[in-house]
């Protein structure tokens, strides 16, 4: 029977540097032969990327609420986990996800004020007992985040989505509700300080790798 494959997310605010960094951990693991399934939340299937462009699209004339918020998310999750990600790993392939349920608990929990009980009950009805088997989390300070975000769009020409909109209280409150799961699941996270330049970054996520994952493979 040929083993499950491993599922990875990584975790982090919006600057933090996730895009460029999970490249990194999917040629990581590809180099070690591994075959890798890219994804993100919200998204990842037809259906779920649709979800997103509601969730990301800034409120015009009508205002999302937050619990309609929570209920997307997790409807694109459901179907994520059922349509992608539990097939890939089912017949062995190793996922790779930017942002998954520890998500819900540091943006609609912290950062939109929602009870850890409510999102955790969602989280067991859509889940069960599945998670990720190791948590990247990318951290740095606020500050030092949206001024990577403001020049990254300004270099693409971008505008900032419905949450990027938010001010520097929100994603505070974000960044530490981050830190509280990471705390309370040492096993399961693993902290990455993304502060650094690139190059040291990447050099620390390769490390943390071959202690966290070479004993996988």
């Amino acid at each position: 029977m040929q083993p499950r494959g491993r599922f990875i997310t990584l975790e982090g605010s919006e600057g933090v540097g996730k895009s460029t960094n999970i490249e990194a951990v999917a040629q990581w693991l590809s180099s070690r032969g591994v075959e890798v399934v890219r994804t993100r939340e919200p998204g990842g299937t037809q259906r779920a990327e649709a979800i997103r462009e509601l969730l990301l699209t800034p409120d015009s004339d009508e205002t999302l609420c937050v619990d309609a918020e929570l209920l997307l998310i997790f409807a694109a999750r459901a179907q994520h986990v059922a349509q992608k990600i539990l097939p890939a790993l089912q017949r062995g392939a190793w996922v790779l996800c930017d942002r998954f349920t520890d998500a819900t608990f540091a943006y609609q929990g912290g950062g939109r004020g929602i009870s850890s009980e409510r999102i955790a009950e969602l989280e067991r009805f859509v889940l069960g007992d599945f998670q990720p088997d190791l948590t990247l989390l990318l951290d740095m300070p606020v500050a030092a985040a949206q001024q990577r975000l403001q020049g990254r769009l300004a270099a693409s020409g971008g505008e900032r989505d419905r949450f990027e909109r938010e001010r520097g209280a929100f994603f505070e409150a974000v960044r530490q509700a981050y830190l509280a799961r990471a705390e309370a699941a040492p096993g399961r996270f693993a902290v990455i300080d993304a502060a650094a330049p690139l190059a040291t970054v990447q050099a620390r996520l390769a490390d943390c790798l071959d202690q966290r994952v070479g004993p996988w493979l």
